[in-house]
């Protein structure tokens, strides 16, 4: 969550569905007669801010020139007439595992992605899949499919039902909780996926990268979603990989087939690739606050709370959300008059939209922590059942506030009670204790184990099982002196 953020971050990353150009029979690559065009590149130059605030802003520096330099060198692969002029490639500081692309020639990873990778190959893989739904003008195809559907707001994204079902209150209130730039962004469809895929192995194999890392770098994924479920206590069904690129276990063993076995002379450049992503940040950036186990503290911010028990917590640029089988929530902020009163009705309004009357049945003064606290509820139909919304607000300066945002089944709110009353400031000394996590490449030495190498890793539980999959090590898979394998540290 960002310093001066004023927007929700939506609880389900998406990314804008970039015409499919492949059919299940095979891909036909468009011709270099078919560069970016003018109205793509606009379209494509108007999102592009938006989508750097809504995932913590490009980075620059080494690590940032080095996914640019493969992501235009994978570019080219394409065929488009401009390619290597015409596409951005940003690096996100972001801590989720995540990659998209808009129009006009705009690909992204985050930081989070590239350090589960573990070659060159696989980077390219990433950036070849977005290249791919550029060059099939995936979005193009979507946006036009959710104009014929619901139209709600930027690129017309389908996002009724995403939250309550499908009752009108539920499509109100989704729009409420999914603000900024994320109403840009569209679910591909598993065929674009598989197109995506397919197109990208293509580029691999023009470019002499080791085709089948299109289907190694899909099983990390598929590794580290099963991964965060477990450890999150939830369905590991869910994808980490955000509704982006849905389920990427269901595609690895196709993109494996696509493949075909090893090509010899292929290039993979782990070795390189790992020195060149050693010290990038992982995980959480303290700008934006740290999650540590059902813990959130903003250093910057100078606040902590707590999450419920069996939620989990999702950290973006412009909110957390908070996610469980009891119900969702976000804490965030809005522009603060010094009225906490005004500031809650002010939060429902923006949940139910322009055109609703969602208010709250009453308000509520209390103190939280020594931190001035309102609160309001109101309770809505949503077809056949009722659901409560909950505005819980807290005052930390006169032009300050933040609040959390509920939606829980009537009667079930109660759920984060102590959470809101886990609300306060911290300290100095709190604050200064916070240290971030960064990636330390390593090489490994005679008598080094998996399990020695594990310990090093800076978790209290898990270690080895993030260790494995951080280095694409199946259960059974050992380490051999002078290879190179990836750490999770404390930045000091």
């Amino acid at each position: 969550m960002a310093r001066y953020s004023r927007k929700l971050l939506a609880f389900g990353v998406a990314s804008v569905a970039l015409a499919g150009c492949v059919s299940a029979g095979g891909a036909q690559i468009p011709s270099s007669s078919t560069p970016i065009t003018q109205a793509e590149a606009k379209q494509g130059a108007e999102y592009h801010p938006q989508l750097l605030a809504e995932f913590g802003g490009a980075m620059s520096g080494t690590h940032a020139a080095y996914i640019e330099q493969v992501g235009k060198n994978i570019a080219v692969q394409s065929g488009l007439g401009n390619a290597r002029e015409s596409f951005t490639v940003s690096l996100l500081n972001s801590p989720v595992h995540n990659a998209f692309a808009i129009p006009g020639g705009y690909i992204y990873t985050t930081r989070q992605l590239v350090t589960l990778m573990n070659s060159e190959a696989e980077l390219a893989a990433v950036l070849g899949h977005e290249v791919g739904h550029v060059a099939a003008r995936h979005s193009q195809r979507r946006q036009k499919a959710a104009q014929k559907n619901t139209l709600l707001g930027l690129g017309g994204a389908i996002l009724s039902g995403i939250l309550l079902g499908d009752s009108g209150i539920g499509q109100t209130l989704s729009r409420g909780f999914l603000q900024g730039s994320q109403l840009l962004t569209l679910k591909f469809s598993r065929k674009q996926e598989l197109e995506a895929d397919n197109l990208g192995i293509q580029y691999l194999a023009r470019a002499g990268y080791d085709k089948r890392a299109m289907g190694t770098v899909l099983a990390s994924l598929a590794a580290q979603n099963a991964l965060d479920a477990r450890l999150a206590g939830r369905n590991a069904a869910v994808p980490e990989w955000a509704s982006t690129h849905p389920d990427p276990a269901s595609r690895v063993q196709s993109a494996l087939t696509k493949a075909g076995p090893a090509v010899a002379g292929s290039i993979s450049n782990r070795d390189t690739f790992l020195t060149r992503i050693d010290g990038l940040l992982y995980g959480d950036d303290p700008a934006q606050g740290m999650i540590e186990g059902s813990n959130f503290i903003h250093p910057e911010l100078r606040f902590a709370f707590t999450a419920p028990q069996g939620f989990y917590m999702v950290n973006g640029t412009r909110a957390v959300s908070i996610q469980g089988q009891g119900g969702q929530a976000q804490l965030t902020t809005a522009a603060y008059s010094g009225n906490l009163d005004t500031y809650v009705r002010s939060a429902f309004t923006a949940l139910g939209g322009q055109n609703s009357q969602l208010a709250p049945q009453q308000i509520e003064r209390t103190t939280v922590n020594g931190l001035p606290a309102v609160y309001g509820t109101a309770r809505v139909n949503n077809g056949n059942s009722q659901v409560d919304v909950v505005v819980f607000a807290y005052e930390f300066a006169r032009d300050r506030a933040f609040h959390f945002q509920v939606i829980a089944p009537a009667g079930r709110a109660g759920t984060f009670n102590q959470m809101f009353q886990s609300m306060r400031r911290i300290t100095q000394a709190e604050a200064g204790a916070v240290v971030p996590k960064k990636l330390q490449v390593v090489t490994v030495a005679r008598g080094d184990t998996v399990a020695s190498l594990a310990r090093r890793m800076a978790y209290d539980s898990a270690q080895e099982e993030r260790f494995r999959v951080l280095n694409a090590l199946g259960s059974g898979d050992a380490v051999t002196p002078g290879q190179k394998v990836k750490l999770v540290v404390r930045a000091r």
